[in-house]
């Protein structure tokens, strides 16, 4: 079916709907709505509804079989929707929109959460009066999150909403309407504008899917700069005699030291431009009464 044709919702924020699968019944409709999972155990996440009611939408089928919610089936239950997964059912009273409902937790080894949530949708023996009223509801819940919480997954026990309904008053499952709140009007019953006054604060419902972790990877580029070979200096050979060594043979050749310097080359020079001789530094100062000076 499609998901639009869900019997049942799940809370706004999720977890989302992901196949509807329906049966009829000579005696009523059920429907396995599965529900989007995020987890390393086995099976599928469902929201299941059994509508009970002489409907007589296919009698060829047959009829549903209804059995009683006891302890030792719905232990059973839990077991076979959550394999491999000690479950443990909780022994406090919780109670819905639609009344009391039970619910068997566990943690698998990976650490992922599951629930097995149960409830039965009846009015109650004082409403049921002579063709009225005798219609019924089972609802089942099964999740396994691998981030969220137990109370997290406990928020859609009290927050998924049932949109099918069965033809007919007989067939009413949820009894006579609620009436107003008696505290209204009643002096000694203050009413608060805050949510946290008298009342008590509101079960949070609905949680987000665990998303699959997206890990960026940083590529680092490095700039390489080329190698640029510098062509060897070649210098020229030296000249000069040969000196031996000890062992008997030649070193490299040694400069000759036996050219003297010239003249020219010992005495400090004067620069000469348009007519005027410029002294050298070398004349300047005490240095000036050495003979090259005073040639000059």
């Amino acid at each position: 079916m499609p998901a639009e044709r869900a019997l049942a919702l799940p809370p706004p924020g999720g977890p989302s709907i992901v196949s509807v699968v329906e049966r009829k019944r000579g005696n009523g409709t059920e429907q396995t709505i599965s529900l989007y999972t995020s987890s390393s155990v086995s099976g599928q996440n469902f929201l299941g509804v059994q509508f009970f009611g002489a409907s007589g939408a296919n009698p060829g089928i047959g009829n549903a079989s209804f059995r009683m919610v006891s302890e030792d089936g719905i232990i059973r239950e839990a077991f076979a929707a959550v394999p491999g997964v000690q479950m443990t059912r909780s022994a406090t009273y919780l109670q819905n929109s639609y009344g009391p409902f039970g619910y068997a937790s566990g943690q698998s080894g990976s650490g992922d959460t599951c629930i097995y949530g149960w409830q039965q949708i009846r009015s109650s023996r004082s409403a049921q009066t002579q063709a009225r009223n005798f219609g019924m509801i089972q609802v089942r819940l099964r999740l396994c999150d691998a981030r969220a919480t137990e109370r997290q997954l406990l928020g859609i026990m009290y927050g998924y909403t049932i949109v099918g309904m069965l033809d007919g008053e007989i067939w009413n499952p949820f009894g006579h309407p609620q009436g107003t709140d008696p505290t209204l009007g009643r002096p000694g019953n203050p009413i608060y504008p805050d949510e946290g006054g008298y009342r008590n604060t509101p079960m949070a419902f609905g949680y987000e899917p665990a998303r699959p972790e997206i890990q960026s990877r940083v590529v680092r580029v490095r700039s390489v700069q080329p190698r640029v070979e510098e062509a060897p200096v070649q210098l020229p050979p030296p000249t000069g005699p040969r000196v031996p060594l000890p062992d008997g043979s030649s070193s490299l050749p040694q400069p000759d030291m036996s050219a003297a310097p010239s003249a020219e080359q010992t005495q400090p020079r004067t620069a000469v431009a348009s007519g005027l001789t410029v002294p050298s530094p070398e004349c300047i100062g005490d240095s000036a009464m050495t003979a090259a000076c005073q040639k000059k």
